[in-house]
């Protein structure tokens, strides 16, 4: 894998990659071309500049190297490689060759040193079968899961670093953690990623463990990566109970969670509602950390907004599973904003997959409300349609003040749409309990008899029944 060294938000390119991609019979072409094209937003968001793509419409991905073998040859060409699989196997010496490799080496030895005397001479760049420099690739970005054999073959065939899809987001994952919990989510799934993957040293050697036992170094590495997860999955643990402490408190909170495809606008919407300062970034899962905070300005209840990590297609399982304490937020909310680009032409099948994760995490029958974001890129008559296609969806843009505005009070809506109205009677001497009314509910009009404030009050009913309690005493 990649060096992951964490670049910040650098936006210069780490060098050149090759996309490949195999048109299967169950996919159309506009869901394949839309998955290549998400592909190559992933790559560029690991910092990599596309410069080709290789495609194939296959019934099956090939067993060995996902490609067949004029396919290969074609990446081959692009990557400079040989675009042959090859064997690992180990060549037996062979003594005569060796011979004739060394006579041949002390006849061109005198030639060789000559050039080695010309002093800032570039080598000649390796040409194609055109006589076409072959670029320098950096990467080939596979948009399949690929078994730890057929990200070797394609290594060899290519003579460059090879990542599935998967490999790629863990990747962006560990770029964009930045909270500690997030930290040792994206690491215990990146582990659990690369463990199979781990290679045999050469020769086979064995490192020794204690008097007269050997344990092959292959072995000895992946215990220590099962060892390093355990000991990872403890610190999340203990990490995740001071969370659960934390959103225990905010249980009782009115709390709405934004969701959706990833870069389909949550966090620049979730700055708009809360004036917080969110980071945001036109990249693919700029956000992982969760951020909770008030709606502003200040609604009374006061209601919570929190903006939870992006949802993509085909979303690593191990992923899911680490970011489940994340994803909680999605599940704890009263209600779920699903975010979706409304530009994006894919946005139905952007959608299908949210309410797909939010399924696998239990928060499938959590209310929720169709929210189409950034209509200010939407063709007017495409988004005619739209309208007319989903009435109760709300159509904005998270960069147009008056819809921020519309969105916010809509959402005050969602919360006294279930509102009881009743008349109590508050003491003149406890009218402090007024008060805590106006920050509970909305008290619609105040009358003074003899017996006390008649407040005309609206309220969930919980919060009735507290505040009857509160005055029978």
């Amino acid at each position: 894998m990649p060096q992951a060294t964490d670049r910040g938000h650098d936006s210069r390119a780490l060098g050149k990659a090759v996309l490949v991609a195999v048109h299967l019979p169950d996919a159309d072409d506009l869901e394949f071309r839309s998955s290549v094209e998400e592909l190559e937003r992933l790559v560029s968001t690991l910092g990599y500049r596309t410069i080709a793509k290789v495609t194939q419409v296959r019934g099956h991905l090939e067993a060995g190297a996902v490609l067949g073998e004029g396919k290969l040859l074609e990446l081959g060409e692009l990557t400079g490689g040989d675009g042959q699989v090859g064997s690992t196997a180990p060549q037996k010496k062979d003594k005569a060759r060796i011979k004739r490799q060394a006579a041949e080496a002390a006849e061109h030895g005198d030639e060789a040193d000559e050039a080695d005397e010309v002093d800032g001479e570039e080598e000649e760049p390796e040409l194609d079968r055109d006589g076409q420099p072959v670029p320098k690739v950096d990467l080939v970005a596979v948009d399949h899961d690929l078994s730890p054999s057929q990200a070797r073959n394609l290594e060899r065939a290519t003579g460059c670093q090879v990542l599935d899809r998967t490999g790629v987001i863990i990747e962006i994952f560990h770029r964009h953690a930045k909270s500690r919990e997030a930290r040792l989510q994206v690491e215990i799934a990146r582990l659990n990623y690369t463990a199979p993957r781990m290679r045999e040293s050469p020769g086979g050697k064995e490192r020794q463990q204690g008097k007269g036992a050997g344990e092959a170094a292959l072995e000895l590495d992946r215990r220590k990566v099962r060892d390093r997860v355990a000991e990872l999955k403890k610190e999340l643990e203990a990490v995740q109970r001071d969370q659960d402490v934390r959103r225990s408190h905010r249980r009782q909170a009115r709390r709405i969670a934004l969701v959706g495809y990833t870069n389909a606008g949550k966090s620049s919407l979730m700055r708009a509602l809360t004036g917080s300062e969110v980071y945001i970034e036109n990249k693919l899962f700029a956000t992982l950390d969760t951020t909770v905070r008030a709606l502003h300005p200040e609604a009374k209840p006061r209601i919570l907004v929190s903006d939870t990590v992006g949802f993509i297609k085909k979303l690593p399982h191990d992923l899911v599973a680490s970011f489940k304490s994340t994803l909680d937020e999605a599940l704890e909310a009263s209600h779920l904003l699903h975010i979706v680009d409304g530009a994006d032409p894919s946005w139905e099948a952007q959608l299908e997959v949210t309410r797909e994760v939010l399924e696998e995490i239990g928060a499938g029958d959590v209310p929720s409300t169709l929210l189409m974001n950034k209509v200010d890129r939407i063709d007017p008559e495409d988004l005619a349609r739209l309208r007319v296609r989903l009435p109760d969806a709300w159509f904005v843009s998270a960069h147009d003040p008056k819809d921020v505005a519309l969105i916010r009070e809509r959402i005050i809506g969602i919360f006294e749409a279930k509102y009881l109205e009743e008349e109590l009677v508050v003491p003149y001497d406890r009218q402090n309990i007024l008060s805590e009314m106006h920050d509970s509910g909305r008290v619609m009009g105040e009358r003074y008899e003899d017996t006390g404030i008649i407040v005309t009050y609206r309220a969930e009913s919980d919060t009735l029944a507290r505040f009857k309690s509160k005055l029978a005493k």
